[in-house]
């Protein structure tokens, strides 16, 4: 007699939409309690525990989790903060949205300095069918990113490669480019504080980005909702720099306000 496998020991085959949404759902949720258990993400999702199990350890290489017996905890938040294949896992929608209409703040002509933040690899996205454009960047996913773009020219700025974010820090590549004439610059941030102004959790990071944003002739903050409020160990630009924050409609009413009056354009998508 033929033995049929019940679902708790079946891997379904998988739906890529559904597997990534899955996938990212299980990041939020493990980012929002701490902890999640098998059994729990088997009900909650409709898959087998097996299923569940083959998601955990995926996310676990990515390090976007720890695996543990039974389920998985939050990843360490000395690494948490940095790594780009977290931070491109949280917010989606909302980021892309920003991304969007970071996008269509630059003219074909411009150039622009987008920095190694995930709100700015949005930008990048969105930017393929600019036309004479240039961007310079630190990042390594952004000219990924922009490299079947051949209407855009890509300068990287070097320096030491930071693994967490795939990006270069050090002041070893500025020199190169204190000659472009930036008109905007576009600057995620792990914070946004009255202030602080705008911070960051590396402090290599905001070396780069400090005089950078001196550079440019605008400075555009891409920030979701979450970053309202909070302050990084580093401090890279301060609010009488920005001319111009886009953010999403979660963003705190009464901060938002704060900004406005203090000469910020605050745009919201």
């Amino acid at each position: 007699m033929k033995v049929i496998e019940t679902n708790q020991n079946q891997i379904e085959p998988p739906s890529d939409l559904f597997l990534a949404e899955r996938r990212r759902a299980i990041v939020e949720l493990v980012q929002q309690e701490g902890r999640v258990a098998v059994a729990e993400l088997s009900q909650r999702f409709g898959v087998s525990e097996v299923t569940i199990r083959a998601d955990l350890q995926a996310l676990a290489e990515q390090k976007l989790l720890v695996r543990t017996h039974g389920g998985a905890v939050r990843a360490s938040s000395d690494s948490g903060d940095l790594a780009l294949a977290l931070r491109r896992q949280q917010q989606v929608k909302e980021k892309s949205r920003i991304g969007q209409a970071g996008a269509g703040w630059i003219a074909n002509g411009d150039a622009v300095f987008l920095d190694s933040s995930s709100t700015s690899l949005a930008i990048a996205h969105h930017l393929k069918q600019h036309r004479y454009v240039t961007v310079v960047t630190n990042s390594l996913e952004v000219v990924h990113e922009l490299f079947d773009a051949p209407a855009v020219d890509v300068v990287l700025v070097g320096g030491v490669l930071q693994r967490e974010t795939a990006s270069f820090v050090g002041a070893q590549g500025l020199d190169d480019i204190r000659s472009l004439n930036l008109q905007k610059g576009f600057f995620g941030a792990h914070g946004i504080d009255l202030t602080a102004g705008l911070t960051d959790v590396s402090p290599d990071e905001a070396a780069v980005k400090r005089p950078l944003a001196a550079m440019c002739r605008q400075v555009i903050a891409v920030l979701d909702a979450t970053k309202w409020g909070r302050v990084g160990i580093a401090s890279f630009a301060s609010l009488n720099q920005l001319g111009v924050i886009i953010t999403d409609e979660g963003a705190p009413a009464e901060m938002v306000a704060q900004v406005r009056a203090a000469g910020v354009d605050v745009v919201i998508v």
